[in-house]
Protein backbone atom coordinates (compact mmCIF):
# COMPACT_ATOMS: atom_id res chain seq x y z
CA UNK A 1 0.00 0.00 0.00
CA UNK A 2 1.22 3.47 -0.89
CA UNK A 3 0.34 6.79 0.69
CA UNK A 4 -0.60 9.45 -1.84
CA UNK A 5 -1.46 13.09 -1.28
CA UNK A 6 -3.90 14.64 -3.75
CA UNK A 7 -4.58 18.35 -4.27
CA UNK A 8 -8.17 19.25 -5.11
CA UNK A 9 -9.36 22.52 -6.60
CA UNK A 10 -12.55 23.91 -8.13
CA UNK A 11 -13.95 27.31 -9.02
CA UNK A 12 -17.00 26.43 -11.14
CA UNK A 13 -20.40 24.80 -10.59
CA UNK A 14 -20.61 24.94 -6.77
CA UNK A 15 -16.95 24.26 -5.88
CA UNK A 16 -17.60 22.92 -2.37
CA UNK A 17 -19.99 20.32 -3.81
CA UNK A 18 -17.44 19.48 -6.51
CA UNK A 19 -14.76 18.78 -3.88
CA UNK A 20 -17.12 16.78 -1.68
CA UNK A 21 -18.18 14.64 -4.65
CA UNK A 22 -14.56 14.11 -5.68
CA UNK A 23 -13.57 13.07 -2.15
CA UNK A 24 -16.43 10.61 -1.98
CA UNK A 25 -15.52 9.18 -5.39
CA UNK A 26 -11.82 8.89 -4.46
CA UNK A 27 -12.81 7.06 -1.27
CA UNK A 28 -14.63 4.51 -3.44
CA UNK A 29 -11.75 3.83 -5.83
CA UNK A 30 -10.73 0.16 -5.92
CA UNK A 31 -8.07 -0.81 -3.37
CA UNK A 32 -8.04 2.74 -2.01
CA UNK A 33 -8.89 4.25 1.37
CA UNK A 34 -9.37 7.93 2.11
CA UNK A 35 -7.27 8.45 5.25
CA UNK A 36 -7.61 12.20 5.74
CA UNK A 37 -8.87 15.37 4.14
CA UNK A 38 -8.07 18.96 4.92
CA UNK A 39 -10.43 21.84 5.41
CA UNK A 40 -11.56 23.63 2.27
CA UNK A 41 -9.72 26.90 1.61
CA UNK A 42 -10.85 29.75 -0.61
CA UNK A 43 -7.97 31.16 -2.64
CA UNK A 44 -7.31 33.57 -5.48
CA UNK A 45 -6.66 32.01 -8.90
CA UNK A 46 -3.05 31.16 -9.68
CA UNK A 47 -3.41 32.07 -13.35
CA UNK A 48 -5.71 34.56 -15.07
CA UNK A 49 -7.47 36.75 -12.55
CA UNK A 50 -10.68 37.08 -14.62
CA UNK A 51 -12.15 33.95 -13.03
CA UNK A 52 -13.83 33.11 -9.71
CA UNK A 53 -11.85 32.31 -6.56
CA UNK A 54 -10.97 28.66 -6.02
CA UNK A 55 -11.86 26.24 -3.27
CA UNK A 56 -8.86 23.99 -2.52
CA UNK A 57 -8.11 21.04 -0.27
CA UNK A 58 -5.69 18.14 0.09
CA UNK A 59 -6.59 14.50 0.63
CA UNK A 60 -4.48 11.60 1.83
CA UNK A 61 -5.14 8.22 0.23
CA UNK A 62 -3.80 4.76 0.91
CA UNK A 63 -3.83 2.81 -2.34
CA UNK A 64 -2.45 -0.13 -4.22
CA UNK A 65 -2.95 1.69 -7.51
CA UNK A 66 0.33 2.47 -9.26
CA UNK A 67 0.99 6.19 -9.86
CA UNK A 68 -0.20 6.20 -13.48
CA UNK A 69 -3.24 4.09 -12.58
CA UNK A 70 -4.06 6.61 -9.87
CA UNK A 71 -3.59 9.46 -12.35
CA UNK A 72 -5.97 7.74 -14.78
CA UNK A 73 -8.54 7.29 -12.01
CA UNK A 74 -8.26 10.94 -10.95
CA UNK A 75 -8.58 12.19 -14.53
CA UNK A 76 -11.68 10.00 -14.94
CA UNK A 77 -13.19 11.67 -11.85
CA UNK A 78 -12.35 15.10 -13.30
CA UNK A 79 -14.01 14.20 -16.61
CA UNK A 80 -17.08 12.71 -14.93
CA UNK A 81 -17.50 15.98 -13.03
CA UNK A 82 -17.38 18.02 -16.22
CA UNK A 83 -13.73 19.09 -16.42
CA UNK A 84 -12.96 20.96 -19.63
CA UNK A 85 -9.46 22.31 -20.28
CA UNK A 86 -9.95 25.68 -22.00
CA UNK A 87 -6.78 27.52 -20.98
CA UNK A 88 -3.73 26.98 -18.77
CA UNK A 89 -4.55 27.73 -15.13
CA UNK A 90 -8.06 28.65 -16.20
CA UNK A 91 -11.35 28.03 -14.52
CA UNK A 92 -12.42 24.45 -13.93
CA UNK A 93 -15.07 22.35 -12.29
CA UNK A 94 -12.41 20.11 -10.79
CA UNK A 95 -8.65 19.73 -10.72
CA UNK A 96 -7.03 16.74 -9.04
CA UNK A 97 -3.23 16.61 -8.83
CA UNK A 98 -1.01 13.94 -7.32
CA UNK A 99 1.33 15.84 -5.01
CA UNK A 100 3.22 12.94 -3.45
CA UNK A 101 3.21 9.16 -3.75
CA UNK A 102 5.17 7.63 -0.88
CA UNK A 103 8.77 8.79 -1.33
CA UNK A 104 8.67 8.26 -5.08
CA UNK A 105 10.50 10.68 -7.36
CA UNK A 106 9.20 10.31 -10.89
CA UNK A 107 9.18 12.36 -14.06
CA UNK A 108 7.39 11.22 -17.18
CA UNK A 109 5.51 12.85 -19.99
CA UNK A 110 2.25 12.48 -18.05
CA UNK A 111 3.26 12.77 -14.43
CA UNK A 112 5.85 14.42 -12.21
CA UNK A 113 6.08 13.39 -8.55
CA UNK A 114 6.53 15.29 -6.30
CA UNK A 115 4.31 17.86 -7.98
CA UNK A 116 6.70 20.26 -9.71
CA UNK A 117 5.50 23.50 -8.09
CA UNK A 118 3.75 22.47 -4.90
CA UNK A 119 6.28 24.27 -2.68
CA UNK A 120 5.23 27.65 -4.16
CA UNK A 121 1.49 27.22 -3.64
CA UNK A 122 -0.06 28.22 -0.35
CA UNK A 123 -3.33 26.54 -1.38
CA UNK A 124 -1.37 23.25 -1.43
CA UNK A 125 1.09 23.66 1.44
CA UNK A 126 -1.39 25.00 4.02
CA UNK A 127 -3.94 22.15 3.66
CA UNK A 128 -1.15 19.58 3.32
CA UNK A 129 0.40 20.82 6.57
CA UNK A 130 -3.04 20.66 8.21
CA UNK A 131 -3.36 16.90 7.61
CA UNK A 132 0.33 15.89 7.69
CA UNK A 133 2.37 18.36 9.79
CA UNK A 134 5.22 15.86 10.27
CA UNK A 135 5.49 14.91 6.61
CA UNK A 136 8.89 14.96 4.93
CA UNK A 137 9.26 15.32 1.17
CA UNK A 138 11.37 12.79 -0.76
CA UNK A 139 14.30 15.25 -0.67
CA UNK A 140 14.10 15.26 3.14
CA UNK A 141 12.63 18.76 3.40
CA UNK A 142 9.92 19.00 6.04
CA UNK A 143 6.48 20.26 5.12
CA UNK A 144 6.56 22.30 8.34
CA UNK A 145 9.48 24.29 6.89
CA UNK A 146 7.48 24.92 3.71
CA UNK A 147 4.51 26.00 5.82
CA UNK A 148 6.55 28.72 7.54
CA UNK A 149 6.44 30.96 4.45
CA UNK A 150 2.64 30.61 4.23
CA UNK A 151 1.54 30.58 7.86
CA UNK A 152 0.22 34.15 7.57
CA UNK A 153 -1.91 33.21 4.57
CA UNK A 154 -5.13 35.11 3.86
CA UNK A 155 -7.19 32.15 2.69
CA UNK A 156 -10.57 31.61 4.31
CA UNK A 157 -11.76 28.20 5.45
CA UNK A 158 -15.06 27.60 3.69
CA UNK A 159 -16.52 24.24 4.71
Amino acid sequence: MAIAYIALGSNLNTPVEQLNTALQTMANLPHTTLLAQSSFYQSKPLGPQDQPDYVNAVACLETTLAPLELLDALQKIENEQGRVRLRRWGERTLDLDILLYDNLVMQSERLTIPHYDMHNREFVIVPLFEIAPDLALPNGQKISDQYEKFKKHQMNVCN
